[in-house]
């Protein structure tokens, strides 16, 4: 039980320290003079680091083990929430690189810690830490706001309020610093096969997850500058903003239970996506009902994540394939969401409104559902050696 809680805390801390920046980004551009280029690496900074280090997390597991490896990125998302806040303009692009790199050994080794510890659960523990990531990135955006007004707090006070959440983690999560087998000694390695790389399936299941998070990424950064040329007001921004954070959260209930009822996850996960199009579609079209577009798509977007965290262990035979596929898929995967906020943003300031930037955005979200089909077939991916050692 301790174990399964400690999961849910780091994965509380996976999500909401790089949520809960968007909500107070104008704030933050007043007091350092930002331009939308600036502004716009703010969001693709954690994004960059989720693709550089993503690579990384797999030899760091082989060589202290998945509970010390995830102890320090817990380190690394504190450090980084603190630094952020410190103050100068420097540390403010720094602190946010830092807690991109936890947050990528984080993303990357959870889903083999989940094929190692709950072979047999994985779609309901996965459920469940998805559940509790989406929650606590929920409360995030609609909190970090209010604390920096009304809380008079500010923006960095608002933000540096979030390191409650890797301290909590870390607290938890000492006490499975005893157990710290190598990750290569964790199940039966494999000693054959093509590199994990040269299977399609595990493009399949990368490129999923990678539109996925172009799109989930660009509403992150822009949602609320989107819905401010909609009309709305910050603090009515920054609500809805929690409430497509809270949607994503709930698919977290649901998912787990249903899967293991299902042969496969091919129409579930086209669906997913299709609801993702839906919500872009309906943001332009018809803003005045964006509760109910941002309810969709957080919905689409929370359910097609937990997906592409299901099928790193669904689609391998042992952790360390289950590991090496993680690696591939959110590095290669959040280095093309690295690029939806810059674009994106670009894309608004040709064109002087977001309904471009939104068409992009739907057709990606239209490509998903059909790699959704491909990834959400009954396969595993033959015994693939893991990608190189770092």
């Amino acid at each position: 039980m301790l174990l399964l809680i400690g999961i849910l805390l780091i994965a509380a801390n996976l999500r909401a320290p790089v949520t809960g920046l968007a909500p107070v980004l104008a704030m933050i551009q007043d007091a350092f003079a930002l331009g939308t280029a600036h502004a716009g690496l703010l969001t693709t900074l954690p994004l960059l680091a989720f693709a550089l280090v993503s690579p990384l997390a797999p030899g760091l597991a082989r060589h202290v083990g998945l509970e010390r490896a995830l102890f320090g990125a817990l380190v690394l998302i504190a450090g980084g929430v603190a630094l952020r806040s410190a103050g100068p303009a420097w540390s403010l692009f720094a602190g946010t690189a830092v807690i991109g790199a936890g947050i990528a050994v984080g993303n990357v080794l959870l889903p083999a810690l989940l094929k190692r510890d709950f072979p047999h659960r994985i779609a309901s523990v996965t459920g469940a830490y998805a559940l509790s990531m989406g929650i606590a990135a929920a409360l995030a955006s609609a909190t970090v706001f209010p604390l920096a007004t009304t809380g008079g707090l500010g923006w960095s006070g608002a933000l540096l309020a979030m390191i409650v959440l890797p301290l909590t983690a870390l607290l938890l999560w000492w006490p499975q610093l005893g157990g710290h087998a190598a990750l290569a000694a964790t199940g039966s390695a494999p000693t054959s096969g093509r590199p994990i790389w040269r299977h399609a399936l595990a493009w399949q299941v990368t490129l999923f997850m990678g539109l996925n998070s172009f799109v989930y990424y660009v509403m992150i950064g822009w949602l609320p500058a989107i819905l401010a040329s909609r009309g709305y007001s910050a603090a009515e921004a920054g609500t809805l903003h929690g409430w497509m954070q809270l949607a994503s959260a709930l698919p977290g209930l649901l998912l787990g239970p249903l899967i293991q009822r299902l042969p496969d996850q091919k129409r579930i996960a086209a669906a997913m996506a299709l609801l993702v199009a839906a919500g872009l579609f309906g943001l332009q079209a018809l803003p005045a009902l964006a509760g109910l577009w941002v309810s969709l798509f957080g919905f689409g977007a929370g359910a097609c994540i937990i997906l592409a965290l299901m099928f790193m262990g669904l689609r391998t035979h042992e952790p360390r394939q289950a590991a090496a596929l993680s690696g591939m898929a959110q590095c290669v995967g959040y280095l093309l969401a690295a690029f939806g906020p810059p674009l994106i943003g670009g894309l608004r300031d040709a064109a002087q409104d977001w309904d471009l930037a939104l068409m992009v955005c739907l057709a990606m979200a239209l490509g998903m559902a059909g790699l959704g089909m491909l990834a959400g077939r009954d396969r595993k991916i033959p015994g693939a050696v893991s990608t190189p050692q770092a």
